[in-house]
């Protein structure tokens, strides 16, 4: 078994292909119409274009749980997921630049430096960097 697409549900799939391209830096990989305004619109690392994507699913907009859950973590603070990165606070700096808002800025916690990060499509992503 292995990963080859992980969904993060977004209220906007326009607002997300822009903000996972042209923020945080992925590259479109797949765009497909699927009727009445959706997409399969996937993204990838610029590093690992064969490998997982991220399906920029647009379930909130049309499965109530899902809009509900996305809700729930976003005002607890939970991240949705994390992506890791070489070095957090290079990241920090660098997206901070580009706008990109953050409500957890870098922080050591045991093994790890985290930051957590807004993605403008209802959802906080955490950044990781192994210490």
């Amino acid at each position: 078994m292995r990963v080859t697409i992980i969904g993060i549900p977004v209220l906007d799939q326009e607002v997300a292909l822009k903000f996972y391209t042209e923020k945080l830096g992925f590259v479109k990989k797949h765009d497909i119409p699927l009727g009445e305004g959706n997409r399969w619109l996937t993204v990838v690392s610029k590093d690992v274009p064969n490998g997982p994507e991220i399906l920029l699913e647009p379930a909130p907009n049309h499965f109530e749980p899902a809009k509900v859950y996305q809700k729930a973590l976003l005002d607890a603070g939970i991240p949705y997921t994390q992506f890791d990165v070489d070095n957090v606070q290079e990241e920090y700096d660098r997206l901070t630049k580009l706008g990109v808002e953050f409500s957890m800025e870098p922080k050591e916690m045991g093994p790890v430096k985290v930051a957590v990060l807004k993605d403008t499509c209802g959802n906080n992503i955490q950044l990781v960097e192994h210490l």
